[in-house]
């Protein structure tokens, strides 16, 4: 950071780094020098360059920088030259806005520049290519590339400005012109977003306000101009909302304006609170809250006529028939039905919140939501003389839907009114801040009213109707809307009827009982007869006496508004002299009184702690003694009521709790006993009674019954009689009209043959055409099926075909495996064989070398002796011999074999051979293994198999 002597040589250095193109370097050691410590003491030159600083930040569109050095300005400048940091603000503000409207109008002309080569080209491939690409056009790539960043940094320089001044008080008209020019920026380049940001922004900045009293250049909104920014600044934001129809921030500005007056306990100016209903009429109608409507158009005529001496007779009629027909769109029955006691409390609250907003009461009174109704509203604009300033289309209207009975014509009435207060409308000439007048907006809901109406009068006059009649007497709506309007209606038990569909027929019910339908109706008899008297017979001394009244009657009426407006002024200024003396008396008395107050604190305290406890015992004693003494006064009282006609108990007889207890027990058994003998005495009598009257009653019902069969009887004959004159004349009329028709006979029977001979022969050339049809699709059908059967036969044989092609195909398969199969067995067959004579030259050796050693060791030798067979008997031996010498080549299966199991050990010869290169496998256990579960193919002799299978003596040892 670079370290200047004075400030002026930090200005001359930021200019020289300008003029070499260093911007930035300039406007950090602006920056620098701003924010240092060294400078806190404001000096002149200080705000040129507070000017040069805000310029840089401009030109680089630094908003974080502006905003730390104009937060640092008005720390050095806050206590002694506040105007300085006022022309700051307003210079950045001004260099903001203009290179915002200089980037807009170089976009404008970039749009409307001609930069083409060739004429006859529409666009250039270049620009097509781009327009492709980027999905934009020329215009919106412009405003992003051009205008955007510089609307971007308009909007941060307004927060900003008013995050600065926001707590000062000193700069409040500062603070409400950057909010103003805020809300134009939003309303011109319809920035809705930001609208709603800079709302919440101003709602925070009043928030912050009440919250910490405790600051030193807090604004004072109890002051007369403050209290009117605030309010300027509101009710402008009231009108923005209004105009970039963000309803629901215009209602949240309406809020703001009626806690600021709720704030300060006063009453803006008539001329505020004009714009302030005019523009919740706006609001309350787009939000469908009809009743709120027409409250607020009321306090706008009200305000009109009291204070607004330049408004015209033909706008006040303009407003006034507004205000009628604004209530009479009012639904007439109550369409917000709280499914549940929550949602009951809170429609509640939100009506009473309405009617606060309407009202504009500074204290809420809790019952001011029963008040807003429809009924005590029209009631309200009779009592006002609204009815009589509106037009007369509006007045007959008014009266049509209110007083008259009319069900079969009211809408057909109604029609040429409505055409009528649909053509009129327009702007205040005499009330500039009232928005334009047209009555052709309530149309629709006063077409709902009329059916609404008309359907309640004809459920009071007919149980079912058509619906084609009743389309027919409601030329504004078809029937679904109607069904529509009247389902609503029944769901709020406003009337009780249904339709059925299948008949065509609505049936109409009954909410109330007759009697009251009977009563309207001779009510409306007797004003309609009193109303023809009078147009008959007129009241002439009245007409001379009111003739003699009327032409001093406006001019009283006017003298009297004059002295009246002249006296609320002048009680105005006392009220005020007097509050502004009530103020400073009651801050003189608080300041005494906070002084005697911490005197005599220390001393009460020490008393009442004193106290306290003494206090604390007594009423606890008292209170036992209170509630034993009621107790006993209570029972005691309750035995004097009951004890009727007895002694009376002495007042200074002593008398304990449980005593008067067993007292009121036995009066209470004794009443109960006497009360059951009353009631039983009572039973009898009844029954008595109704005994004897029905005695009395039979002869008289036996004598009424006889007196009405000989009525029936008479009744019947007469009747009896009445319909055989009836059956004569009818049969005499017949027979005149047979003998008059005879004469057409012979014509009817000509007639009758011709027609049934042009239909013989109509039948028999469609008979003829149907039969060759038939024949045609039977010789169709029958090529069909032919077709169809040589394409099956064809398809069946080349599946046959496959079939058997497939067959050969397995059985070659079959027989080739078979065959590989034989050749394997005889190959194990041969390598068996081989075995066995090896085992058997084994054997001989062994028996050799045996004999060699016995006769070495000197015994005597014992030839060797075949096994000899057991014997068998001759029957079963040649079949057991034929079964068990098996044919050479054939394989013998394990379990047919004589002898042992073979040896468990491989000769070592055949461990050799088995390692010699050819295939053949050694006789090992695997291969017993395998043989026994190979199938039988092939064996061999039975003498070689049992002679290897049984084990010589040698071997045993």
């Amino acid at each position: 950071m670079s370290n200047f002597a004075k400030p002026e040589n930090a200005l001359k250095r930021a200019e020289e780094l300008i003029n070499v193109g260093q911007k930035q370097d300039a406007l950090q050691s602006l920056h620098d020098l701003i924010t240092s410590k060294r400078y806190r003491a404001w000096q002149k030159p200080l705000e040129r360059i507070m000017f040069k600083y805000v310029e840089l930040c401009v030109d680089l569109r630094k908003g974080r920088f502006a905003k730390d050095g104009l937060i640092q300005y008005r720390i050095i400048c806050q206590q002694v030259n506040v105007s300085s940091l006022e022309e700051v603000i307003k210079h950045f503000m001004h260099l903001s806005t203009e290179k915002a409207e200089q980037a807009r109008t170089q976009a404008q002309a970039l749009e409307e520049a001609l930069d083409v080569d060739d004429l006859e080209a529409d666009k250039r491939p270049e620009d097509l290519m781009l327009s492709y690409v980027s999905g934009e056009k020329g215009k919106d790539r412009s405003d992003r590339e051009v205008v955007t960043p510089w609307f971007k940094f308009l909007w941060e320089t307004y927060r900003t400005v008013l995050e600065i001044l926001r707590n000062n008080s000193k700069l409040e008209a500062l603070y409400a012109m950057t909010a103003h020019r805020a809300f134009q920026f939003c309303k011109q380049y319809k920035r809705t977003t930001e609208f709603r940001r800079l709302c919440e922004i101003i709602r925070n900045h009043l928030a912050n306000l009440n919250k910490y009293r405790d600051q030193r250049d807090r604004p004072d909104l109890s002051a007369p101009e403050s209290l009117q920014l605030y309010l300027d600044t509101r009710f402008e934001q009231l009108k923005i909302a209004t105009e970039l129809e963000l309803w629901q921030e215009a209602f949240r500005s309406v809020e703001d304006i009626h806690g600021l007056m709720c704030m300060v306990k006063k009453t803006p100016k008539a001329s505020l609170m004009v714009v302030y209903y005019a523009k919740l009429t706006e609001i309350f109608w787009i939000s469908a809250s009809h009743l709120n409507h027409a409250y607020a158009w009321l306090k706008l005529f009200t305000l009109q006529k009291s204070f607004n001496k330049n408004l015209s007779q033909k706008d006040l009629q303009l407003i006034a028939s507004s205000v009628v027909l604004a209530a009479l769109s009012v639904a007439p029955y109550d369409q917000t039905r709280a499914a549940s006691h929550l949602e009951f409390e809170n429609e509640k609250e939100r009506n009473l919140r309405m009617a606060n907003l309407i009202g504009f009461n500074l204290e809420p009174k809790l019952d001011r939501g029963d008040v807003l109704s429809r009924s005590s509203l029209l009631s309200e604009l009779v009592s006002k003389g609204v009815l009589s300033c509106a037009t007369q289309e509006v007045k007959d209207l008014y009266h049509l839907l209110e007083h008259e009975f009319l069900p079969l014509n009211l809408a057909v009435k109604m029609q040429p009114l409505l055409s009528k207060i649909s053509k009129v409308g327009g702007k205040l000439s005499s009330a500039s801040s009232v928005p334009e007048v047209q009555l052709s907006q309530y149309v629709p809901a006063l077409e709902k009213l009329g059916t609404l109406r008309l359907l309640q009068q004809v459920s009071q006059v007919y149980q079912t109707l058509k619906i084609e009649c009743l389309s027919s007497m409601i030329p504004f709506y078809d029937f679904s809307v109607v069904e529509k309007i009247y389902v609503d209606a029944v769901k709020h038990n406003f009337i009780a009827m249904k339709v059925d569909h299948m008949k065509g027929v609505m049936l109409f019910g009954n909410l109330g009982l007759e009697s009251d339908g009977l009563r309207d109706h001779l009510t409306n008899l007797a004003e309609s007869l009193n109303e023809g008297r009078a147009m008959m017979y007129p009241p002439l001394k009245g007409a001379s006496k009111l003739g003699e009244i009327l032409p001093t009657l406006a001019d009283t009426v006017d003298k009297e508004h004059k002295r009246l407006l002249a006296r609320k002024s002048i009680i105005e200024k006392r009220k005020e002299e007097q509050e502004r003396q009530l103020l400073e008396m009651e801050r003189e008395e608080e300041s005494r009184r906070l002084k005697l107050q911490k005197i005599t604190e220390e001393a009460e305290q020490k008393r009442l702690a004193s106290e306290y406890e003494q206090r604390k015992n007594q009423r606890i004693l008292k209170e036992i003694e209170e509630r034993e003494l009621e107790e006993a006064q209570a029972l005691l009282q309750e035995a004097r009521s009951r004890k009727k006609g007895k002694k009376p108990l002495l007042e200074g007889e002593k008398v304990t709790k449980q005593s008067l207890m067993e007292l009121a027990l036995s009066e209470q058994l004794r009443e109960r006993q006497e009360m059951e003998k009353k009631l039983l005495k009572l039973a009898r009598t009844m029954d008595y009674l109704e005994r004897a009257k029905r005695e009395e009653s039979a002869p008289l019902i036996e004598a009424a019954y006889q007196q009405r069969l000989v009525e029936e009887r008479v009744l019947h004959e007469r009747n009896q009689q009445l319909e055989v004159e009836l059956s004569q004349q009818r049969h005499e009329g017949d027979l005149k009209e047979k003998n008059r028709l005879a004469r057409m006979l012979e014509n009817k029977m000509s007639f009758q043959e011709r027609v049934l001979h042009r239909r013989q022969s109509e039948y028999d050339r469609r008979t003829a055409e149907r039969e060759e049809q038939i024949s045609q699709m039977i010789q169709a059908r029958k090529h069909e099926r032919e077709a169809k059967r040589k394409k099956i036969f064809y398809v069946r044989s080349e599946e046959e075909r496959l079939r058997k092609l497939h067959e050969e195909e397995e059985a070659r398969k079959h027989e080739e495996a078979e065959r590989k199969r034989k050749e394997e067995a005889e190959r194990r067959a041969k390598l068996d064989e081989i075995a066995e004579k090896q085992r058997q030259r084994e054997r001989e050796l062994e028996e050799k070398e045996r004999l060699r050693k016995e006769a070495l060791l000197g015994r005597p030798a014992e030839l060797p002796r075949p096994a000899e067979p057991r014997p068998v008997e001759p029957a079963v031996a040649a079949p057991a011999a034929a079964a068990a010498a098996p044919a050479p080549g054939k394989y013998v299966p394990r379990f047919r074999r004589g002898g042992a199991e073979p040896p468990a050990q491989t000769p070592p010869d055949l461990d050799r051979r088995a390692s010699r290169p050819d295939d053949r496998p050694p006789p090992s256990s695997d291969r017993w293994r395998s043989d026994e579960r190979r199938p039988p193919t092939f064996g061999g002799s039975k003498s070689s198999w049992s002679s290897s299978r049984v084990p010589s003596r040698g071997s045993e040892r």
